[in-house]
C-alpha cells in the first residue's frame, strides 16, 4: 500500500489559475473575470484589488453570466467566465450551447470545484456530468489539467486560443506531475510512465492515483503506461491508438460518471479503429453519494489499490 501524501506536496489548482490569470492580465487589458458571487471559491480576490473595474460579479445568476461573457467577448474583451461547475454547465447550458459554442464567442469557460471536490454537500453539488454535456457542443475544446503546472499551462494556452474552451478545475490538492517547462498542446497527451501490460489513462485529480497504481503494479512484476489525457475533446487518437496497440489492455480513471466523458471518448476510438479489453472507471451511472472528496474516489474503485486490481482484471483478460 502506498504511503499518504503529505499535505505540503499538494496544491489547489485554483492557485495556479489566478495567479497566472493575474500574470496575464497585467501584460492584457482586454483580459476579464466574470463570476456569480464566487469571487472567493473562484479565488479572484487577488484579481479583484489588482483590476477592480475588470471583474464583473453578477451574483447567483448563472445564465446571465455566460451570456454578459458572451457580449464582453463579442465587444472584443476576452472573459474568462468563473464559477462553480455544476452550476456553470448544469443551469446555463443553454446559454452556454447559443451564445458560446454555436457563435464561436471567445470565451474562457472555468469550471471550479469540478467532479465530487464539494463532496459532503452531496448530489446537488457535485460535477460528474459536465464532461459529457460540454463534450457534446462542437467547437468547445474541454480540458481538466492534472496539476498546477498543467493549469497555468492551460491558462496561457486559452488565452492564446481564438474561441471558447472550457477549463475544469478541482479544489482538491494535487501533487506536481508535470515538468515545470510543460507547455500545453491542445489534443495532446502525455505518457507519464511506459508500460507494455496495460495503460492506464487519466486526467484531472485522478493521474496521480493512476500513477500510483502503476507503481503498486510495478511492485508485482507488470509495467503499466500512463497518459495523462487533459483534452477530452479534441482526444488525442494517435496516443490512444498506439497505447492499444503495444498494451492491448486500456484502463480509464475519471472524476465523472463512466456515461459520456473521458472513458466514452476514448472507447469511441478504441471501437472504431483498435478493439483490445479496456474498463471503464467512474462513477457508474449513481447519484454520487456524500462524503469527503477523497474517499468518493476510493468508493467508486479509484483509490491507487482499487485502480490497481482493475488493471490486474484487465490484463487477465488479454488471455
Amino acid at each position: 500500500m502506498n504511503m499518504p501524501l503529505d499535505p505540503a506536496d499538494l496544491h489547489d489548482c485554483r492557485d495556479a489559475f489566478t495567479s497566472t490569470l493575474e500574470v496575464l492580465a497585467a501584460a492584457n487589458s482586454d483580459i476579464v473575470a466574470v463570476c456569480n458571487d464566487s469571487v472567493g471559491s473562484s479565488k479572484l480576490g487577488g484579481f479583484r484589488e489588482k483590476f477592480p473595474s475588470r471583474l464583473i460579479n453578477v451574483g447567483i445568476a448563472e445564465q446571465n453570466m455566460v451570456g454578459v461573457g458572451a457580449g464582453l467577448a463579442n465587444g472584443g474583451k476576452l472573459p474568462f467566465v468563473c464559477a462553480a461547475s455544476p452550476f456553470l454547465t448544469g443551469r446555463a447550458l443553454e446559454q452556454i450551447k447559443a451564445d458560446v459554442a454555436y457563435s464561436q464567442a471567445n470565451v474562457k469557460l472555468v469550471g471550479i470545484s469540478s467532479g465530487m471536490a464539494y463532496g459532503e454537500l452531496g448530489p446537488t453539488h457535485h460535477s460528474i456530468e459536465d464532461f459529457a454535456w460540454i463534450r457534446a457542443l462542437p467547437g468547445v475544446p474541454v480540458i481538466a489539467p492534472a496539476d498546477r503546472i498543467e493549469t497555468a499551462a492551460a491558462v496561457r494556452w486559452a488565452v492564446d486560443h481564438d474561441g471558447p474552451c472550457f477549463l475544469r478545475l478541482s479544489r482538491v490538492g494535487v501533487p506536481d506531475i508535470l515538468p515545470h517547462d510543460h507547455v500545453f498542446e491542445l489534443g495532446e497527451s502525455n505518457v507519464l510512465m511506459e508500460g507494455n501490460d496495460v495503460t492506464l489513462i487519466a486526467n484531472g485529480v485522478l493521474t496521480h492515483r493512476a500513477l500510483a497504481a502503476a507503481s503498486l503494479l510495478e511492485d508485482r512484476g507488470l509495467s503499466a503506461r500512463v497518459l495523462n489525457m487533459a483534452c477530452v475533446r479534441p482526444i488525442d487518437n494517435e496516443a490512444i491508438v498506439r497505447a492499444a496497440s503495444d498494451t492491448a489492455a486500456i484502463l480509464t480513471c475519471e472524476e465523472h460518471t463512466i456515461f459520456g466523458g473521458l472513458g466514452s471518448a476514448v472507447a469511441e476510438v478504441v471501437v472504431d479503429e483498435c478493439p483490445v479489453p479496456m474498463k471503464r472507471l467512474g462513477v457508474p451511472g449513481v447519484f454520487a453519494h456524500t462524503a469527503s472528496a477523497n474517499r468518493l474516489l476510493d468508493d467508486f474503485g479509484m483509490s491507487p489499490e482499487g485502480i490497481a486490481n482493475s488493471a490486474l482484471e484487465l490484463i487477465d483478460r488479454k488471455g
